[in-house]
């Protein structure tokens, strides 16, 4: 447990910004003060210690703090670290009443800081880094679990037409489209052969399951992307939308019970803990949504495999030096693993 705690900390709060992701702050506070609600400096940049894709900051001003989110400096990969989707579909969520954090401006001239950005509310709560929840007490952990999958199933009942997200993505086809990005972004990146990703290059777009739904998913929707409140189990905001498009819910929810299957529940005493198993948290996700349970092994390969694309773009970045984070390099070792484990499970999806 006092593992869980240190994991925690680690990844929490803040630290000074490092040297490599220095931005000019008299620059960004004139446009601050011009463009954001609020804001009358003067200015304190700090980094937030997470996160291993978009560099964020925190903000601190007189009597409020907000957060930046930037995009890499440096070349970037083809659609990758999309900042002004991020900022559009956040301000689309934020006016239904979704749990998001508030967009407050989106600067897309690189003379600034160096990068396009947007600014949003800083949220007061808790982040959780170890699903075990170590830090909360045994009748909190299954509520905590619950909310998570409550507002995962409530951000997919959203008609997107309807809050003007109707043009965010494609509607249909959601698998080979991203089956085919995460290939190209695969490509992009490659360091080293690694024989299950060709295999699983070739599979998966052969086999791809129908679509039945189409609603904004998140991308990235984890228990470390999400704020609760600091006293209740009840999520306040949903972080981290670079993946977010119009898809097929079945990838988030998908992705979302893979926490079950992977380090950290996959060998954890659940009753003991009070979480839900993944059986009841699928059952409460389909409740709320009115979906079915699929048969999950080809969609663990396909989310797998799009951790592969992800902690391969990690890799290209240490070589290339605008990894956002010290603990890239561990990250980046991950990608062997995760193919091979993805390849596993689409053998038992069919595969040979």
């Amino acid at each position: 447990m006092a593992e869980g705690f240190r994991k925690d900390e680690e990844f929490s709060g803040t630290r000074p910004v490092e040297e490599r992701h220095r931005i000019d702050e008299s620059r960004l506070d004139r446009w601050m003060r011009k463009h954001v609600e609020g804001y009358t400096g003067p200015l304190t940049v700090l980094q937030f210690k997470g996160g291993q894709s978009n560099p964020t900051y925190k903000l601190d001003s007189r009597g409020r703090s907000f957060v930046l989110r930037r995009k890499p400096f440096g070349k970037l990969l083809p659609s990758a670290h999309a900042i002004d989707r991020e900022y559009r579909v956040i301000s689309a969520l934020g006016q239904q009443g979704f749990p998001v954090a508030h967009a407050f401006a989106l600067c897309t001239d690189d003379a600034v800081i160096g990068a396009a950005f947007y600014i949003m509310s800083m949220e007061e709560g808790r982040v959780y880094w170890d699903p075990t929840l170590p830090s909360q007490p045994a009748e909190m952990r299954a509520n905590i679990f619950c909310s998570k999958v409550e507002t995962l199933a409530r951000l997919h009942m959203f008609d997107p037409d309807s809050i003007g997200l109707a043009d965010f993505g494609r509607p249909g086809n959601y698998f080979a489209r991203q089956i085919d990005r995460w290939s190209k972004q695969y490509r992009g990146s490659e360091t080293q052969y690694v024989q299950e990703v060709e295999k699983l290059i070739e599979w998966l777009p052969s086999t791809i399951p129908e679509q039945k739904r189409v609603s904004i998913v998140h991308g990235d929707y984890r228990l470390d992307n999400i704020i609760f409140d600091a006293k209740q189990p009840r999520v306040i905001a949903v972080l981290d939308w670079e993946l977010s498009t119009l898809g097929d819910p079945m990838s988030d929810f998908t992705y979302l019970l893979m926490q079950w299957i992977r380090p950290g529940l996959a060998d954890a005493d659940l009753k003991t803990l009070n979480i839900p198993s993944m059986d009841k948290a699928a059952q409460i996700y389909c409740d709320c949504t009115g979906s079915e349970l699929p048969d999950l092994n080809w969609y663990f390969a396909f989310n797998l495999f799009r951790l592969v694309g992800m902690t391969q773009g990690i890799a290209a970045r240490i070589r290339d030096g605008t990894a956002a984070n010290t603990k890239a390099i561990e990250t980046a070792k991950r990608t062997v693993p995760l193919a091979k484990a993805s390849w596993k499970y689409a053998q038992k999806a069919g595969a040979r």
